[in-house]
């Protein structure tokens, strides 16, 4: 297991703090102070907590759902893991006030397939909670507010992390993305308004409850507030996870984890940017450079090619194929850098790989298809003095 490696505030929250100031609260009023502290979600896609949850309570249905994403399959994250080993409860608590204040009766944790070994503990953190009070009928003594959680178990489909390909495993269907409109909000599981939040995310509305949306304000940016765990691996001292304020400078990180003479950081997964050693003093924030929490550092020796082949492989096996510009772009991507590790690649054939990851950017369906090109696109632009013995690179726009 993940050893934690610094000081990480979902350690002081107080055992029910968060349930018990909601439900003093109107569910109106729950939502208002999630929107109030800006929290954005903590998966990636950083779409903020507050609305998405006053859009499923304004959706009309007679019965709505609360899913929590725990299929934690980004290449370089295992926060949300160790979350779920330390804080359960948290996550749990979070769920059940996103239930409130949404109107839903079933909250659902879809885990990772790979995540087996926490299941036995899940369900004992549940069965306690209803004991307890925390879950059931009339939770806490609330008249009328009725919501339980059970658990899905994934398949191992990374796709499955993207939402409603996520919903449509609920389903029993095969893992692949709807199209939208309509949005979960709106037309989730089953046809009916449903809410999708990663594990991190639950955990933070818990505290944003309990501590106020001030505290949480006051950390980090003003377009990126509060605290966000990071999973760190890859050519560091010290690998682990680590919390973090928003907008802290990937400089600041590597000394915080002994990564000192890194030449690259891949920030965001598999699926992130590649920010060479000149950039390290961006912010990782949601108006820099955005990310669900994976940081893998990549020291001197590496060489970035062999990266980006490895990358690419990953999504060339975990495409679902639904669309031709991720299903066969992948395919020719991957194909290009091996050209490349064997020097036949022409500097005008690396120039249409280029913009045919520019156009699996823009056409693909999902976040998959638009996200796998990225490293391959930010390696030929930041370091091309590595491939030009391979080849003549033209840098890409």
């Amino acid at each position: 297991m993940t050893t934690i490696m610094n000081d990480i505030t979902f350690s002081t929250a107080e055992a029910g703090a968060g349930l018990k100031a909601a439900l003093e609260k109107g569910r109106a009023d729950v939502i208002g102070v999630v929107r109030e502290s800006a929290m954005r979600g903590r998966g990636g896609a950083g779409f903020p907590t507050g609305v998405k949850w006053n859009l499923a309570a304004g959706a009309q249905g007679d019965k709505k759902y609360v899913v929590c994403n725990a299929d934690e399959g980004e290449p370089g994250t295992f926060k949300d893991r160790a979350i779920l080993s330390e804080w359960a409860d948290l996550v749990l608590e979070g769920m059940t006030i996103a239930g409130y204040a949404v109107g839903a009766a079933e909250g659902i944790v879809y885990l990772r397939g790979e995540y087996t070994y926490l299941v036995r503990q899940l369900e004992d953190a549940l069965e306690k909670r209803r004991e307890a009070g925390l879950l059931g009928e009339n939770i806490q003594g609330k008249d009328g507010f009725n919501f339980d959680i059970h658990l899905h178990m994934g398949c191992g489909a990374y796709i499955c992390g993207e939402e409603t390909a996520l919903i449509e495993a609920l389903e029993g269907q095969r893992g692949e993305p709807r199209n939208r409109p309509p949005f979960p909000v709106n037309t989730g599981l089953n046809g009916c308004p449903t809410i999708v939040n990663n594990v991190e995310t639950f955990a933070w509305a818990s505290m944003i409850l309990a501590k106020g949306p001030e505290w949480f304000k006051g950390i980090g940016t003003e377009k990126s507030s509060g605290p966000k765990l990071f999973s760190v691996s890859g050519d560091v001292d010290k690998p682990g996870v680590y919390e973090f304020p928003m907008g802290i400078t990937v400089a600041e990180l590597l000394k915080n984890v002994g990564g000192g003479g890194a030449k690259a950081v891949q920030i965001g997964g598999a699926s992130g940017n590649c920010i060479p050693a000149c950039e390290f003093s961006r912010a990782i924030a949601f108006e820099d450079v955005s990310t669900g929490g994976s940081i893998i550092v990549f020291g001197p020796e590496r060489d970035m090619l062999k990266v980006a082949e490895n990358f690419l492989e990953f999504f060339e096996d975990e495409s679902c194929g639904q669309c031709t510009p991720c299903r066969i772009g992948n395919t020719r991507l991957l194909e290009g850098i091996r050209m490349l590790q064997t020097g036949h690649c022409s500097m005008k054939y690396l120039q249409e790989l280029c913009k045919l990851g520019e156009t699996m950017q823009l056409a693909s369906k999902c976040g998959l298809g638009q996200s796998s090109p990225n490293a391959f696109l930010s390696i030929v632009k930041h370091f091309r003095n590595e491939l030009m013995g391979r080849a003549c690179v033209m840098v890409c726009k």
